[in-house]
């Protein structure tokens, strides 16, 4: 489904890469030293409120308990009386509009939007649910942040040591190794909790 619908996108768009409007002009904002646009600052915030909210959902509400029953037991939740076909329709919804906005805030951020930009990210944000723990609204946060200080920090200092045959070029590689190694050494992720088969 999601190779139609990016080729789809590419029928529709053209497989060139598009310039979106300037809306907002970014403003050069300096804290602490770090240079950042209150645009960034916009993306970040946007970004943190998203998972804030998602957390109390999924903690508080309703349907949030639905989802976490359905995740843990769909049997027993089915039973208690929980849609099992609706709580998952749900959840798909969810999870694509959250995406959505997600596709936003990087055209917004790069300006650019492009056909099968959200392919690698989608592979990066799989990397950082695995990282944090699959399940783990929290863990997939911390996953997110942790793989992009890693990505920066090693993509930077390798640059340096190969002087610039290895830079930031190839940092998509070292987030995969980070999958790799997390799937070797603790496959249930930084927040997970193993699972045990019962006999």
């Amino acid at each position: 489904m999601s190779i139609l619908l990016q080729y789809s996108a590419a029928l529709v768009w053209g497989k060139q890469y598009i310039a979106m409007p300037e809306i907002v002009k970014p403003t050069p904002l300096a804290v602490g030293g770090a240079q950042f646009t209150d645009l960034q600052a916009f993306v970040f915030l946007l970004a943190c409120a998203l998972m804030a909210g998602l957390l109390w959902f999924i903690k508080s509400s309703r349907m949030g308990r639905a989802m976490r029953a359905t995740e843990q037991n769909p049997e027993v939740a089915g039973l208690m009386g929980v849609n099992i076909d609706r709580i998952i329709a749900f959840t798909f919804l969810l999870g694509s509009a959250i995406g959505a906005v997600a596709g936003v805030m990087v055209v917004l951020y790069y300006g650019l939007g492009h056909y099968f930009m959200g392919f690698m990210l989608g592979l990066k944000a799989f990397t950082a649910a695995v990282l944090g723990g699959i399940g783990n609204v929290a863990g997939a946060v911390l996953g997110g942040l942790l793989l992009g200080v890693i990505e920066s920090l090693v993509s930077g200092y390798i640059g340096d040591w190969t002087g610039g045959v290895l830079g930031s070029n190839y940092r998509d590689i070292f987030a995969f190794l980070v999958l790799v190694m997390v799937l070797v050494l603790r496959p249930s992720g930084l927040l997970g909790r193993a699972s045990g088969e019962r006999a």
